[in-house]
């Protein structure tokens, strides 16, 4: 018995398998479209991002002086520095003490402007404190926290944080050494 095979034209298709020139153009038209409407909505989204990001981690930087300090039974500092909008974490160093001696450890450097979007120290749009009252955007003095974790100053101090599109976040810490980050809503803080 002798089989017929019968020829069909998609066997003549299946050598020639690809895409065509005009599937890749439309692939490539559709792609720009979607890129061109994203790219606004991200450029408007991207200042915000990083400011969240630069308040977030100040807020773990004052965790990490107020666990260090417990940690280490010593004080430990953030200090503010308004001229180029950048903190320091510090060691209370061999004698245990912030700010005596002069042998205070470095333990950590954030520039503000590393953040992009002009991340830097100022109110935004703000019209008070977190507390209430006016708002000084860089403290003029550290924050210590004790071997306890509480501040030694025993004051609620703030760092306020802005970007280019005027947002607001406040981060700082209660007289109990509780560190707590708001964000400015428009009228209040949250």
């Amino acid at each position: 018995m002798k089989r017929i095979h019968i020829s069909s034209a998609s066997d003549g298709a299946k050598a020639a398998s690809g895409f065509t020139m005009i599937e890749v153009l439309v692939t490539i038209i559709i792609i720009g479209i979607l890129a061109s409407l994203a790219i606004p909505g991200f450029s408007r989204w991207l200042p915000n991002y990083r400011l969240r990001g630069a308040a977030r981690d100040l807020y773990s930087s004052l965790q990490l002086a107020k666990t260090g300090a417990i940690k280490e039974r010593a004080q430990w500092a953030v200090a503010f520095d308004g001229g180029t909008n950048s903190y320091k974490i510090w060691s209370g160093g061999a004698d245990r003490v912030y700010g005596t001696g002069g042998d205070d450890v470095e333990y950590k450097s954030v520039s503000l402007p590393d953040y992009g979007s002009n991340v830097s120290f100022g109110p935004g749009s703000a019209t008070s404190s977190v507390e209430g009252g006016g708002i000084t955007a860089v403290p003029a003095t550290p924050i210590i926290f004790n071997s306890r974790g509480f501040t030694t100053d025993e004051t609620t101090i703030f760092a306020y944080l802005t970007n280019s599109k005027n947002t607001s976040y406040g981060v700082g810490t209660l007289a109990s050494g509780a560190v707590i980050i708001r964000k400015w809503n428009g009228s209040a803080w949250e």
